[in-house]
């Protein structure tokens, strides 16, 4: 009402001058009546200048009254702010606080005190140089809080001393409650295959069988109901179960004990039963876990069996597979997987192999066993290859000489990417890492991929491949195509070369028959061999210079034992031949007595590589997985960007150090 009146009196100026204006009019005909007139505007002008001036007193004392009010108002609601507030100079001293952050703190005496002997998870500086950040998540006595901040400055001072923080808290505890509820009560899919059915079936005394798939129903389900879950067996080797996702994390932490609780059954069975699980959890609906623990069963398999993965979205975390692959004697895959690549490779016009970076016998040997697959489809065939290294360049110098025709299949990568379309088909042999190949391009350029490879499966794979040929129990991938090429006709054509290629693959990968040799590499060995393999041939692919032989000895002289029973070497030269000798210094070191796991680190196009090779006992895989490598069970590798040979052999031993701690937790 009080600015109403007072706009209403100023309006009145206006009138005062028009009256002014009228009564200088009416002088020229009525000076009289026009002096009558002036004095009486005279006196309302004098009554409104009294009453401007006492309409502004009282404006004032109203404006006064309300910043009184409401001072009074901001006080009230400052002091009794339905949650904490606190009052921060600079350094992080409390310098006000109210009644809520002290029933917060529980402490007597804070004011003066640093914030941060309080709460050491609140840091000041993160605030001052981050003024307009998110609100800080704050746990403090088992509470949750949301800390909002403002930084008031005084903009009458120099300094930035005089800035202050002012921090409200926010409970979030019922909220963080609620979150944690809903995290925990998630449904999670586990596809659970035992591996070796029908072997463990089939090697079991009849009388024993039934108490032998009995045992494997009761562990399961057991397993199950301990964990308040739902198990269904929809084939004879095939669980699936269904429970929380509370219930993984302990599953988890127990590091999946119900692996070693299967391959503990000892019903008469004569081999060791394995289980191999696949889980699927933060899907947006069941479909979506379901598909994840397919894909995660496919990885557990791909990677030899006997172990669990679980899939969240793209993150994968893998449990067990600390066990040798067990060699499956079944060949019905084998003759299946033939007879799907001959239907393809004669649906095909073009056909391109691909073996990894840094091609090694076995990789190149599988390459020439598929080419011979190809020619004897009678169709056109390319062999991709970036370049030649010590690893082969034997036998690539002796398939000069003796197959010539084969230097016209061998393109380069920008050949390769040239003449490759949609409709040609590309199959990688030995290594399933589109990063590890010698284009990985290729692989958006065509829609059939066809996989050959034996180790075993990691995060990173080939998406959607036409065709998976993929067995962590074979000794080597030529051992895989030696299959292929017997069951694709009635008689194995093919020139003493190829043999010879195929077997310097296996025997290379098996270190001359000593590791991962099983039944079916030595079939498959016999196999080359009748098709005119020479192993005294094969033997001269291995040879070395003499300046190689030094090199090695000194790696073996200058190398260390770690943890009692592993060694670790270095070869410090950067030269073409260094992931070769690194591999090779890797083998003989296990002939140590004792030891039971070598690594040697070399240097390698500004990379540092390395080299890992075991018994068995240790996982040079596991361990190498740890720094962003694979492999097998007992031969593995990796390389490692912008880090010195130093840092790479502490990460080394860190890594060992953790796998090693993993394996006393089991």
């Amino acid at each position: 009402m009080v600015g109403k009146n007072l706009f209403k009196w100023k309006d009145s100026k206006v009138y005062l001058i028009i009256i002014g204006c009228l009564i200088a009019i009416i002088a020229f005909y009525q000076p009289i009546l026009a002096l009558l007139l002036a004095i009486a505007l005279i006196y309302l002008i004098y009554h409104y200048i009294v009453t401007i001036r006492d309409k502004e007193k009282e404006w004032a004392k109203y404006i006064e009254g309300l910043q009184e009010e409401f001072d009074s108002i901001t006080k009230h609601a400052i002091f009794n702010m339905p949650f904490p507030l606190v009052i921060l100079d600079q350094d992080g001293i409390i310098s006000w606080y109210n009644t809520r952050f002290l029933d917060m703190m529980d402490e007597e005496d804070i004011l003066n005190e640093h914030i941060d002997d309080f709460i050491p998870g609140l840091k000041v500086e993160n605030i001052l140089n981050n003024p307009v950040g998110n609100p800080l998540e704050i746990k403090y006595k088992n509470e949750y809080y949301g800390v909002y901040y403002n930084i008031v400055e005084n903009k009458k001072s120099i300094s930035t001393k005089d800035r202050v923080i002012v921090l409200y808290w926010v409970n979030k505890t019922d909220f963080m409650d609620l979150a944690e509820k809903y995290e925990d009560e998630k449904m999670a899919v586990c596809i659970a295959y035992v591996d070796n059915y029908d072997e463990v079936k089939g090697t079991t005394p009849e009388a024993n069988r039934p108490l032998v798939l009995a045992e494997i129903d009761k562990i399961i389900s057991a397993y199950g109901t301990m964990y308040n879950g739902i198990v269904r067996k929809y084939e004879n080797d095939k669980y699936i179960l269904i429970f929380e996702e509370k219930h993984l994390k302990q599953i988890e932490s127990r590091k999946f004990d119900i692996l070693d609780q299967i391959r503990e059954i000892d019903k008469g069975n004569t081999i060791s039963v394995t289980l191999s699980m696949g889980v699927g959890v933060n899907g947006k609906n069941p479909n979506e876990n379901y598909e994840y623990a397919r894909a995660a069963i496919d990885i557990a398999l791909g990677r030899g069996g006997d172990q669990a993965v679980v899939k969240r979205n793209n993150n994968l975390s893998f449990y067990g597979g600390k066990t040798k692959a067990v060699e499956k004697r079944n060949k019905v895959r084998s003759r299946v997987i033939s007879h799907a690549l001959m239907q393809l490779i004669d649906q095909s016009d073009k056909v391109f192999v691909m073996g990894h970076r840094n091609a090694d016998m076995d990789s190149f040997g599988a390459s020439i066993g598929i080419i011979r697959a190809v020619k004897n489809r009678n169709k056109r065939v390319y062999l991709v290859l970036g370049g030649i290294n010590p690893a082969i360049r034997n036998i690539y110098n002796r398939m000069k000489k003796e197959e010539p025709q084969y230097m016209d299949l061998i393109v380069s990568p920008e050949e390769a990417l040239d003449i490759i379309d949609k409709n040609s088909l590309l199959i990688v042999v030995d290594n399933h890492k589109p990063s590890f190949m010698e284009v990985p391009e290729l692989l958006d350029l065509t829609d059939k991929v066809v996989l050959i490879d034996h180790h075993r499966r990691g995060a990173e794979f080939i998406k959607d491949p036409i065709l998976t040929y993929l067995e962590p129990y074979a000794s080597s991938t030529c051992e895989l195509v030696t299959e292929i090429l017997y069951y694709m006709s009635d008689k194995m054509e093919m020139s003493k070369f190829e043999a010879d290629a195929l077997l310097a693959g296996i025997t290379v990968d098996t270190k001359n028959f000593t590791f991962k040799t099983g039944v079916r590499t030595f079939e498959a060995a016999s196999l080359l061999k009748r098709a005119g393999a020479d192993t005294t041939s094969v033997r001269q692919l291995f040879r070395d210079d003499f300046d190689t032989f030094l090199y090695k000895a000194d790696v073996i002289k200058n190398s260390k034992i770690v943890f009692d029973n592993i060694v670790i070497g270095r070869f410090e030269r950067e030269m073409e031949d260094s992931i070769l000798i690194a591999a090779q210094t890797a083998n003989d070191l296990l002939n140590i007595d004792g030891v039971e796991a070598t690594f040697v680190l070399t240097l390698w196009e500004g990379r540092v590589h390395i080299s890992g090779r075991s018994f068995g006992t240790i996982s040079v895989q596991l361990i190498l997985e740890k720094l962003g490598g694979g492999g097998h069970l007992n031969s593995a590798g990796t390389q490692i960007e912008g880090k010195t040979l130093d840092q790479v052999e502490d990460m080394l031993i860190d890594a060992i150090e953790e796998y090693l701690r993993e394996g006393e937790e089991e």
